[in-house]
This record gives structure tokens, C-alpha cells and sequence, in this order.
């Protein structure tokens, strides 16, 4: 104070040690913060006065689930002179969560349970996306399935490449159990809604009634959160975080996101996954055998060599045409029985190229009648799909580019046929890649002369010692 006699209050304030406010409140009110009196209450006008009681009471008590955000565009739609901004929007909120805490619904409260040991298993599965792995260079979309003990967090990890579905929980569980070595009393699923999407009634109750034969398999029981109440899962939600963490911790060390095939990748996953024994001796026993794990599916095989499952076509064998065949569709894969024996396999196709329909195509199933109709290569609709690897999708670019069209057709069939006729896929590929390189087109009789010949071990030659003939008249006299 009595450098304000001579210098402004900025300079005053400053030789004092406090800010320019606070003098400024010191020639307001000189009396000391310790002997001021607290006032308590409202400091400013309210904002929502005269609009509160009239204008948004009624909206709340009608339906408590509205946001503050919603009322305030409501305000702003009703006055939009008084309320020509969002300033009062914390206002809004910060009166709301007042008013739900004192007039608003009971709320849902969580009751924390006492895991029991051997009780109840959870399953659940989550996207992988954020993990950015690639196989062979190539992004990789896929699910993990995941498997959790709640007693002891023992747990099983499965890749999953297509998505929610019946079979990827049939079989991933299945494996899940045998893996543990026995059954818990309950197993726990989400409402598995994305496994039911786009499904017509009867589909979803076949998919409940194998559901519950599967269960009733292996002697469990089987549960359900409610809908929207992720916490009735919480065991295997919460290990999801962890699992995704540490799969990503274990990336980093590696220094490579990248593998070279999907087996590769399983492989890595199950290194990260260890086995609790806490928990076996309280487990029921397994079966004597697995149940169905896959869906199955009768089809017929029709002229054009090959069969359609679910708009995905694969080729058989010639001589299956005509067959009907029992397929087991797996997550990754499907399987063709002929009566009893499996006559087809092929990995699971998905989705659809380019707005067309997808083909997995095995050339050795097509290679003979290929060899007697090679111009049949330039336009059949699975030629992309037929190559067996990419330095053969290359070939056939070079030749349908260097020559004419029977020529090129005639060439690609005859490089596919020596890799069917003398197994010898990877090698040739690796030759024919070193033509591309050199800026060579392939010829399939140069080729074939490169090739390393195929090493045939000749039995050796056995001596063979002949009894004489009076040794049987000894043993038959001899027996008499």
C-alpha cells in the first residue's frame, strides 16, 4: 500500500511478490483472506433459470436416458436467441448428473463373485486387427478365440479366420477342453449375437439345438450373459486386454509382425499360453471321444469339376462328377467324404473376388483335362485361381503377353502338367522365376531338362536259398 503512493498498481503489486489481481482485490476488499467470511451458494446468474423446471424436467422425467447433449440442442432448436452457443453445456451436464443421482432410476449394480475351482469356463472373441499381422506380406484379418478358467485364468488361444459362427466355437472349445484335460461344470458365452446375424429363424434354432447337444456332449452346462452386460463375462473380457498385450509385447520382441504361413502364426500364439494345474482336480472327465466340431453339407459335384459351398466354388477329382458328397466345413478349412472315405480337401474360401465368386482350385484336380483342352486355359472363369504359386501367375502374364493364344495356353498347361507329373512344384517355380528374372519366357522343354532327377534307390538283390526236397520228406515223416 504504500508503494502505491508512488508507483502504479502493476509496479506496486510486482515490489509486493503477488500478481496484478490480487491487488486489485486488496482495493476491493482489504480485509485479509483468513478474516473474510465464506460465502457459500450462487455466484453468477443461472443460466437454465426459467428453462429448467418448464423445458427439460418434463424431457428427463419422461425418459432418463436423455444426454445433457441432446437437451442443449433442444434448448437451442426451442430458444435460439438464449442459447445461441454450447457455453452452458457443462452446466447442462454437471446438472443432470445432479439430478439423476437424486430423482433419477435405480441402477444396475455389480455383484463380485467367488470363483469356484473346476465351476465355469468363459469364452469369448475378439478382433486382432490392432495386432497388424501379415502373413507372407499380406494383411491378415482374423479373430482370436479365446478360452478362460475363472478359478485359476488358465486359458486357450485359437486363430480364427472367418468370424463369430457355430463351428469356430465348436471346434476352438473343443480343442480348448482336451488341451485342459477335462470339463468345467459351465460354460459361459456372450449373447453370441454375430454368429446369429443374418440368419433366418430356423437357422438360429438349429445353431441353439447343436449348440446344446455339443454341451450336453461333454456334460456341461451352458450360460449366457445378459445382452449389453459385458461384466457378466468379466473373467475373459478382461484377459482379453491382457492377451492382446501381451501378444503385442511378444511382436515387438520379435522384430516382425510377419509369417511366413498361418501354422507359423498358431505356433507363436501357443508359445504364449501356459497351463495352471491348480484347477484339474476339480474338473469333471472328458469323454471318450470328441463331438461334431463342423458343419456339414451335402452337395452334389457337377460337370464343370467341382462343387459350390456357401457361393464358394472347389474343385474335385474328375471322377467324383456325378457324386454327391458329405462336406465338413471347419474355420479354416473343408473337408469332402465319399460315403466314408475323404476323397477332397481345401482350405476355407471367403468373401467374394472383386464382386465375383470365389474359387479354390487344386490344378492337379483339373491338370488331365486341361492337357487335352488347353485352349480352355484363356477363358475359363477359376484360371487366376489355378495357379498353384505366384511365379506361375507371372508365367502366364509373360506368355499371354509374348505369344499368341494357342501357343501361350498350350505352354502353361504343359509347365503345369510337369509340376503334377513330377512333383516337382516348388523347384520348377524357382526355375521359372529365374527365366522371368533373366527376362526369358519359359519353355516347358528346356525346363524340364534343368530339373533334378528324381533319386531312385533299386532294391537290392536278395539271395535266396532252396531247400532240397528230401527236407520235406524228413518233415513229413517226421509229423507222422
Amino acid at each position: 500500500m504504500t508503494d502505491l503512493q508512488n508507483h502504479s498498481q502493476r509496479t506496486a503489486a510486482a515490489r509486493a511478490g503477488f500478481s496484478e489481481r490480487t491487488a486489485r482485490r486488496f482495493d476491493v476488499d482489504p480485509t485479509p483472506p483468513s478474516q473474510r467470511k465464506i460465502v457459500h451458494g450462487r455466484t453468477v446468474a443461472d443460466p437454465l433459470e426459467g428453462y429448467w423446471d418448464t423445458d427439460l424436467l418434463p424431457l428427463l422425467e419422461k425418459d432418463s436416458a436423455l444426454q445433457a447433449v441432446t437437451l442443449l440442442r433442444h434448448l437451442q432448436s426451442e430458444h435460439p436467441l438464449a442459447f445461441p452457443d454450447d457455453r452452458i453445456r457443462r452446466t447442462l451436464e454437471r446438472r443432470v448428473r445432479q439430478w439423476r443421482a437424486l430423482m433419477g432410476p435405480e441402477r444396475d449394480i455389480i455383484f463380485r463373485q467367488t470363483p469356484e475351482p473346476g465351476y465355469m469356463a468363459q469364452s469369448d472373441f475378439t478382433h486382432a486387427e490392432e495386432l497388424r499381422v501379415t502373413i507372407a506380406g499380406q494383411p491378415f484379418q482374423h479373430l482370436l478365440y479365446h478360452f478362460v478358467m475363472v478359478y485359476s485364468r488358465w486359458e486357450h488361444v485359437g486363430v480364427v479366420l472367418g468370424g463369430e459362427s457355430f463351428t469356430a466355437l465348436a471346434e476352438n472349445l473343443q480343442q480348448a477342453l482336451w488341451s485342459l484335460g477335462g470339463v468345467p461344470q459351465n460354460h459361459r458365452t456372450d449373447s453370441l449375437s454375430a454368429a446369429f446375424r443374418n440368419l433366418t429363424a430356423d437357422q438360429r434354432e438349429d445353431i441353439t439345438k447343436r449348440y446344446d447337444a455339443f454341451v450336453g456332449h461333454y456334460g456341461m452346462d451352458a450360460s449366457r450373459n445378459n445382452r449389453g452386460e459385458a461384466h457378466e463375462n468379466g473373467a475373459v473380457e478382461s484377459q482379453n486386454r491382457h492377451l492382446k498385450k501381451a501378444i503385442e509385447q511378444a511382436l515387438i520382441l520379435r522384430g516382425s509382425r510377419d509369417f511366413a504361413t498361418i501354422e507359423d502364426y498358431r505356433r507363436f500364439i501357443d508359445t504364449l499360453v501356459a497351463a495352471v494345474q491348480a484347477e484339474r482336480t476339480h474338473l469333471k472327465p472328458l469323454p471318450q471321444r470328441r463331438t461334431t466340431d463342423f458343419t456339414e453339407i451335402v452337395v452334389p459335384v457337377t460337370r464343370t469339376g467341382g462343387f459350390l459351398v456357401k457361393s464358394i466354388f472347389y474343385s474335385a477329382p474328375s471322377q467324383l462328377i456325378g457324386q454327391r458328397l458329405r462336406v465338413h466345413l471347419y474355420d479354416d478349412r473343408i473337408e469332402a467324404f465319399l460315403v466314408g472315405t475323404l476323397v477332397v480337401t481345401h482350405p476355407r474360401g471367403r468373401g467374394r473376388d472383386n464382386g465375383h465368386r470365389l474359387h479354390v482350385i487344386n490344378y492337379h484336380h483339373v491338370i488331365h483335362a486341361l492337357r487335352r483342352k488347353p485352349q480352355a486355359l484363356w477363358g475359363s472363369i477359376y484360371r487366376d485361381s489355378l495357379f498353384p504359386r505366384t511365379e506361375y501367375a507371372e508365367a502366364w502374364k509373360v506368355l499371354q503377353r509374348d505369344l499368341p493364344r494357342r501357343d501361350a495356353c498350350r505352354r502353361m498347361v504343359d509347365l503345369l502338367f510337369i509340376a503334377h507329373e513330377q512333383a516337382c512344384e516348388a523347384e520348377l517355380a524357382y526355375l521359372i522365376s529365374a527365366d522371368l528374372d533373366a527376362g526369358r519366357v519359359p519353355e516347358p522343354g528346356a525346363l524340364v531338362l534343368l530339373l533334378a532327377p528324381k533319386a531312385t534307390v533299386l532294391p537290392r538283390d536278395v539271395a535266396v536259398a532252396h531247400p532240397s526236397l528230401d527236407s520235406f520228406d524228413a518233415l513229413l515223416g517226421a509229423s507222422a
